[in-house]
């Protein structure tokens, strides 16, 4: 008992690839949504530098003045004088390189005093972050 069709109801024997295109563009579009989320970080106005940036370590440490003179490691707030305290809590290593970024509107003398409680605290390799002259990507001086 063989049922023969004929007409609209013949088996086709190509992939359909629509669904595959719709998965990939739903999955673009929540990739290009989700990229800028993951890149949240303190706004500093960094000032430009001409020198040849370095490379990253994997995690590093960064010490962050703001404009109105806040401090920060990493992106938690931090009171000037518990600065080394919360380095000492955060790192096991003093000779490990910290990062200190300053906005553009930090007085040079405020940077000083920072650096000098850095240096008070025994914490010697500090790297000053700049943006490019052409303002394009973070590095270490």
């Amino acid at each position: 008992m063989a049922v023969h069709l004929k007409g609209d109801l013949e088996e086709t024997h190509e992939i359909n690839v629509t669904p595959f295109i719709d998965v990939m563009l739903v999955l673009l579009i929540i990739f290009m949504v989700a990229a800028p989320l993951a890149t949240v970080d303190l706004p500093v106005d960094l000032p430009a530098s001409n020198a040849a940036p370095h490379e990253k370590p994997d995690k590093p440490v960064y010490v962050t003045i703001q404009s109105d003179l806040a401090l920060a490691l990493g992106e938690t707030p931090v009171k000037r004088k518990d600065l080394v305290s919360a380095l000492d809590a955060h790192l096991n290593d003093k000779s490990k390189r910290i990062f200190l970024r300053a906005d553009a509107s930090v007085p040079y003398g405020e940077m000083m005093a920072v650096l000098e409680s850095l240096r008070a605290g025994g914490y010697l390799r500090v790297a000053l972050v700049a943006l490019d002259a052409g303002g394009k990507e973070p590095s270490a001086q």
